[in-house]
């Protein structure tokens, strides 16, 4: 957890360093929009990501050190992690914190919308407050002075203004980002990007103001005049910003389409490096050396099988000739496969014993000397054919057979039932199986992590 923390602040840092310096002059807001609300999820799934890599290594037999020999194994303790308290109890206390917070701000707007009267007009909702506050906006609800409103002192640009706001939905990244902000309080970048998604903000209603036709120096002196001290609720999205000095310097800015491009084409090597800075890397390593029970065979294995098979049994039995490698190969393959992978697979390719070597020629017989008969000519192959391969012994079966037969079990060094050594074999199959004859009469099979070894 501890890790995650640190990865994601600083994926989130890189995120915002980028931004503030290569994307936040530019007026092109509304890929801004969607960069700041994408550099937050990155930000917090990247260090999630794992990068998994595959390696061969060959394994270790570890060594049973047997208590008689005079060997003793130290227990260690485990020590009490005071660390993981205090620090799960730091973060509750800052999620109980921000939590009561936001849902303090939550609950002061809807009160503020239920408590004063509302003003339909098409779509949006304006609520009229007794005092003096500067016109903010919360999703579809626009708040603005009552007295100024009926007494038409609102220009129509401070409301075209608000319209934006509520018609493009910002108090949504709002709301989003102070949610995100209970959970992951820690981060110091999350409070520095909500200030720039909110001065973003102010960007887009200002460009929308401003394709409307009003002059830019007449719309500057109007937020110059709403400029003040008054503050607005924490969720909402206000005319009176502090960075009044930024608006007016983007509002005069227009950036080319090919510097846009270019900035944009920055963001692939940005990605790459927070992908290979913040992710994580796991290499599993496989045991070349493993033997492990193996139930049926492999789909690699059965296509290799069947395409053998196949190739054999196109060719007339009589004249069929497999080679020592592949019949080798085949045979491994059907002891593996289970009787229903069998009966799916391709027939066995059998075929005729191989004819035994011609009889050694003898000299010819000297004159005088009785002439030897030759051997009688070997005998037809018989046309029956080479039953396949029998199937290897099921472990399981097995351990059933020596069951019935009375044997003892025993889990590292202790006595158990068979029905618990069939449970513990089960469990986990890839344990080896060695058979040593000693007293068949009564067969003692003992089980131990390193594997199975049955005496009789």
């Amino acid at each position: 957890m501890e890790l995650y923390i640190i990865k994601s602040v600083a994926c989130l840092g890189i995120f915002f360093f980028f931004y503030k310096h290569v994307l936040e002059k530019t007026s092109n807001h509304i890929f801004k929009r969607y960069y700041l609300l994408g550099a937050v999820i990155l930000a917090l799934v990247i260090p999630l990501i794992t990068f998994t890599q595959y390696a061969e290594t060959e394994s270790i037999i570890p060594t049973v050190v047997n208590a008689t020999d005079g060997n003793i194994i130290p227990v260690i303790e485990e020590s009490f992690n005071y660390f993981s308290i205090i620090f799960w109890s730091l973060y509750l206390m800052g999620v109980v914190f921000f939590g009561s917070k936001f849902a303090a701000n939550l609950f002061i707007i809807i009160s503020r919308i239920k408590k004063n009267p509302t003003l339909r007009d098409r779509h949006i909702f304006h609520v009229l407050l007794r005092p003096k506050v500067t016109p903010h906006t919360f999703f579809q609800f626009v708040f603005l002075n009552k007295e100024s409103y009926e007494a038409n002192e609102i220009p129509e640009e401070v409301l075209w203004h608000e319209w934006a706001h509520a018609k493009q939905l910002h108090s949504l990244d709002v709301v989003l980002l102070e949610f995100l902000q209970v959970i992951f309080w820690f981060n110091p970048f999350l409070y520095l990007l909500k200030r720039s998604v909110k001065l973003n903000h102010e960007f887009l209603a200002d460009t929308s103001v401003l394709k409307k036709g009003v002059e830019t120096s007449e719309y500057q002196n109007i937020l110059l005049a709403y400029s003040s001290n008054a503050v607005s609720p924490q969720l909402a999205n206000s005319i009176n910003y502090s960075s009044i000095k930024k608006r007016f310097t983007v509002m005069k800015t227009k950036t080319s389409q090919k510097s846009r491009n270019l900035r944009i084409l920055l963001l692939l090597p940005l990605l790459a490096f927070a992908l290979y800075s913040f992710s994580s890397f796991e290499t599993i390593y496989k045991d070349v050396n493993e033997l492990a029970i193996q139930e049926g065979a492999t789909a690699k294995q059965i296509s290799e099988y069947n395409a053998l098979a196949k190739k054999y049994n196109a060719v007339d039995i009589k004249e069929r000739v497999i080679k020592l490698k592949e019949l080798k190969r085949l045979e491994t393959i059907y002891r593996l496969m289970t009787p229903a992978q069998k009966a799916k697979a391709e027939p066995f390719p059998e075929c005729y014993p191989p004819p035994p070597p011609p009889p050694p020629v003898t000299d010819a017989p000297k004159p005088g000397n009785k002439l030897v008969p030759p051997p009688p000519p070997p005998p037809a192959p018989d046309t029956e054919m080479v039953p396949p391969p029998p199937p290897p012994p099921n472990p399981m079966d097995h351990l059933i057979e020596l069951a019935k037969k009375g044997a003892k079990f025993y889990y590292e060094g202790t006595s158990i039932t068979s029905d618990r050594a069939i449970e513990i074999l089960k469990q986990n199959k890839s344990l080896n199986i060695s058979v040593q004859e000693k007293n068949r009469n009564t067969p003692r099979v003992d089980i131990t992590k390193a594997g199975i070894t049955i005496k009789n």
